[in-house]
């Protein structure tokens, strides 16, 4: 059994930060890819940040220069550090990891339950 456990949302003002963590704990042999989407309501969820095994980054463009992804692999950690928050960035955030279970011979995407992140104006 794998989990996915975040912390970190809450309501901030605009302009304020968070820094949301997600940890990954099971029956895990490897982790590749990890990362963060969001979904505001009555919207798609997005892609936000997602980074690689090796350190690799990736954001979409509305938050360049904001958000910040970073990971501990020996804690199986992701983290996103997010700063000068807009009222706009308010959702449920989610974070996923592709890794490859003890028990299987391929990588999943492995989901977390979603943390909400509000930013009043």
């Amino acid at each position: 059994q794998v989990q996915l456990v975040e912390s970190g949302g809450g309501l901030v003002q605009a302009g304020g930060s968070l820094r949301l963590s997600c940890a990954a704990s099971g029956s895990i042999f490897s982790i590749n890819g990890m990362g963060w989407y969001r979904q505001a309501p009555g919207k798609q969820r997005e892609l936000v940040a997602t980074i690689s095994s090796g350190g690799s980054t990736n954001y979409a463009d509305s938050v360049k220069g904001r958000f910040a992804i970073s990971r501990d692999n020996a804690k199986n950690t992701v983290y996103l550090q997010m700063n000068s928050l807009k009222p706009e960035d308010t959702a449920v955030y989610y974070c996923y990891a592709d890794l490859i279970s003890t028990w299987a011979f391929f990588s999943t995407d492995y989901w977390g339950q979603g943390t909400q992140v509000t930013v009043s104006s």
